[in-house]
């Protein structure tokens, strides 16, 4: 008996602790990047790194194509991986094995905990995305499905999506579409705050406004876009920066080679602005955010 009741108090104390670590694991913002593509989130990583290790927040992704596209640039990767796959055909073959494997190694790195695989066709470079938004080369009705359980589901603080814009992929644009779209559908207590996400050299606040066509991706007037600088140095002799992060991030995509040389991915600051379809306490919500953000890690240093 006294065997019996030592062993039920462990169990009940290792279940405590558990449970303490969970709520710990937990205690800061919930949230859903949506994105087109593994890789996509290299737009932004820090802002995802903060959350999960600074803040002690989740972050959760959702891909939406099987990546089986992105074979231009893959030179390098071909011997990496001993398969050919600038080849179209041998690419879309092995693909999207490879590019999950790689979107969950860069997702270590930043501290993703969940990952939403939707595998619609990652087919060809083009900016339209109309295709893609009607249904007539992606499911739209199972995205619409898939989106809607995980919001209901999961209760978000904030919706993380790239930046939309005319000269952008139409895979891009149409997974931010499909992400707001799915917010307006949404009929949860507590709404997320959904936001644009991108990384500049030179931020231009007013270069974006709308989608022609598509009035849900208008940006909110008369709010300022919201930043997080990435490469402030600190540390011993002030050697280091987040951009160190960005680099173990893109360093996962070993088959995206072109990616290491693209400098769009190499910014000084990681940039969000608030979409129009945010309610009205949205930009107080994501003040707050941002000054936590500064507060804490190696940004709390940066700002002494």
């Amino acid at each position: 008996m006294q065997s019996l009741k030592l062993k039920l108090f462990w169990c009940a104390y290792i279940f405590m602790l558990g449970a303490t670590a969970t709520t710990h694991a937990q205690s800061g913002p919930k949230v859903l990047v949506v994105n087109a593509h593994p890789d996509d989130e290299t737009s932004f990583p820090i802002i995802l790194y903060k959350i999960t290790h600074d803040l002690k927040g989740t972050v959760d992704l959702v891909v939406m194509t099987d990546g089986g596209g992105g074979f231009h640039g893959s030179e390098l990767g071909s011997v990496y991986y001993g398969l050919q796959l600038t080849d179209s055909v041998t690419a879309r073959n092995n693909l999207p094995r490879i590019r999950k494997q790689e979107v969950m190694q860069a997702g270590d790195i930043m501290g993703i905990r969940h990952y939403y695989f939707f595998d619609q066709p990652d087919d060809y470079y083009n900016l339209n995305p109309i295709p893609y938004v009607t249904g007539k080369n992606w499911d739209v009705s199972y995205i619409e499905k898939r989106l809607d359980q995980i919001l209901a589901k999961e209760s978000y603080d904030y919706i993380i999506t790239m930046l939309p814009y005319s000269g952008q992929h139409g895979h891009h644009k149409t997974a931010v579409i499909l992400a707001l779209r799915a917010l307006q559908r949404y009929k949860g207590e507590k709404r997320p705050v959904i936001m644009a996400g991108s990384t500049y050299n030179d931020e231009k606040p007013n270069d974006f406004t709308v989608l022609e066509g598509f009035p849900e991706t208008a940006i909110k007037k008369d709010v300022p876009s919201f930043y997080l600088d990435v490469a402030t140095h600190f540390g011993y002799l002030k050697q280091i920066s987040y951009k160190v992060i960005s680099q173990w991030v893109i360093a996962a995509y070993k088959s995206q080679g072109d990616m290491q040389e693209n400098p769009a991915y190499k910014g000084d600051k990681e940039t969000f602005r608030l979409f129009d379809v945010n309610d009205a306490g949205a930009l107080k919500k994501t003040e707050q955010l941002f000054s936590q953000l500064k507060q804490s890690g190696y940004s709390a240093e940066q700002n002494k």
